[in-house]
C-alpha cells in the first residue's frame, strides 16, 4: 500500500523503515509522509522527525468536488515528500483564520486554499497578509480577489459558461438564467460577467444568488422557475441538485419543461436522475499544477503572482433536451 502510494518497491520501503542506507532524501520523505497520509504509525527509532507540512484548507467536505481536489493534491504532496494538513471549515467552528494561525504555529512548508475568504470580495483577508509577510509559499485554487499576490490555478469561468450558454441555446432555450453563488464570490461574478458577454443580456431576474447548497439552489431556482426560466446554468453541481428538486417539486419534468447544467462534475453526479449535465474542471491537472506551484516555491525558486488557466470540458448527460414547445 505505502509502496503503491509512493511509486517506489516494496524493498524500499522495507529500507525506509528499517533504516537501513542506500535510499535518496527525497524518497525516504515520501515514504514516511505516505505512511502518515496512510494512518500508519512510524517505527519508534523514526518517530522524531517532523515530517514537512503543508497545509490543505477546504470551505467545506459537504461538496463532493473538495474531498476530490484534497485526494490529487494530498497524493501529488505526499509525492514529494510533503505532508497534508486537512483542514475544513465549519459552521460555528474554527475559522479559516485561525487554522491559518494554526498552521504558522506548526511551522508548515507551505498553504494551498481549495476555495475560502480569499475568494469573497467582502470578507477578511488579513491572515493572508500574515503568510505574506513571513515570506510562507501560497497557491489558490480557482478565481480570487485581485491584490493578494499568490499564484493561482483556476478552471476558466468565462469558457465554462459560454459552454453551457451555447448548449442551451442550441437545444432551443431563449428564458436562460443562472444559479449563482454570493454577489461577492469572484468566481460567479466571472461566471455572470461571461454570460452576459456571450448572451448580449442578462436580465437582472434571471439571476439568483445562494448559498452553495441543494437548499440554496431549490429555493434560488423557485424564484426563476416563476419568472419563466427553463435553462439552469448553475455555479456549482449540488446547485444544480436544487434546481432539479424545485423543478419537480412544481411538477415540472426534468430535462422535459426544465433543462440543468451544473459545474464541477464532481462524484457521482453521472449517478443522479436524471444524470446531471454539468461543465467538468479537470482537477487532475489542476491539482498537479498547484503541487508543482508549491514545491517550486518551498524550493526557493520564484513565482509570479499569476493566474493559471485550465480549460473545462461540458459533460451532457440527461438533465438537459430540447425547450418546451410555448
Amino acid at each position: 500500500m505505502v509502496a503503491k502510494k509512493v511509486g517506489v518497491s516494496e524493498a524500499t520501503v522495507s529500507r525506509v523503515l528499517n533504516g537501513k542506507p542506500g535510499v535518496s532524501e527525497v524518497t525516504r520523505q515520501a515514504v514516511l509522509s505516505a505512511l502518515d497520509v496512510l494512518g500508519y504509525e512510524r517505527p519508534t527509532q523514526l518517530r522524531g522527525e517532523r515530517a514537512r507540512l503543508v497545509g490543505l484548507v477546504l470551505p467545506e467536505l459537504q461538496n463532493p468536488i473538495f474531498p476530490a481536489f484534497a485526494e490529487v493534491i494530498g497524493g501529488a504532496l505526499a509525492q514529494l515528500g510533503l505532508t497534508p494538513v486537512l483542514c475544513t471549515q465549519t459552521r460555528g467552528g474554527v475559522s479559516e483564520a485561525d487554522y491559518v494561525d494554526l498552521l504558522l504555529q506548526q511551522q508548515v512548508s507551505g498553504v494551498v486554499f481549495a476555495g475560502g475568504l480569499y475568494a469573497q470580495a467582502d470578507a477578511p483577508h488579513d491572515h493572508y497578509r500574515r503568510l505574506a509577510e513571513r515570506n510562507i509559499p501560497v497557491v489558490l485554487v480557482n478565481a480570487a480577489i485581485e491584490h493578494l499576490g499568490f499564484p493561482a490555478v483556476s478552471c476558466d469561468d468565462a469558457v465554462a459558461v459560454e459552454q453551457a450558454w451555447r448548449h442551451l441555446a442550441s437545444l432551443g432555450h431563449e428564458r436562460i438564467g443562472m444559479v449563482l453563488g454570493p454577489g461577492d464570490h469572484m468566481p460567479s461574478a466571472r461566471k455572470l460577467a461571461a454570460a452576459r458577454a456571450v448572451a448580449g443580456e442578462v436580465p437582472e431576474e434571471h439571476v439568483a444568488r445562494a448559498m452553495f447548497s441543494i437548499e440554496g439552489g431549490h429555493a434560488a431556482a423557485s424564484r426563476l422557475i416563476e419568472r419563466g426560466v427553463t435553462g439552469f446554468i448553475c455555479a456549482s453541481d449540488p446547485l444544480a441538485l436544487g434546481v432539479v428538486r424545485a423543478a419537480r417539486r412544481k411538477g415540472l419534468d426534468v430535462p422535459g419543461q426544465i433543462s440543468v447544467v451544473g459545474y464541477d462534475d464532481s462524484a457521482l453526479m453521472n449517478c443522479t436522475e436524471p444524470p446531471l449535465t454539468t461543465v467538468r474542471q479537470p482537477i487532475e491537472a489542476m491539482g498537479k499544477a498547484v503541487v508543482e506551484l508549491l514545491n517550486a516555491q518551498i524550493n526557493g525558486s520564484a513565482v509570479a503572482p499569476e493566474e493559471l488557466l485550465f480549460e473545462p470540458e461540458l459533460v451532457v448527460r440527461g438533465s438537459t433536451a430540447q425547450a418546451p414547445r410555448t
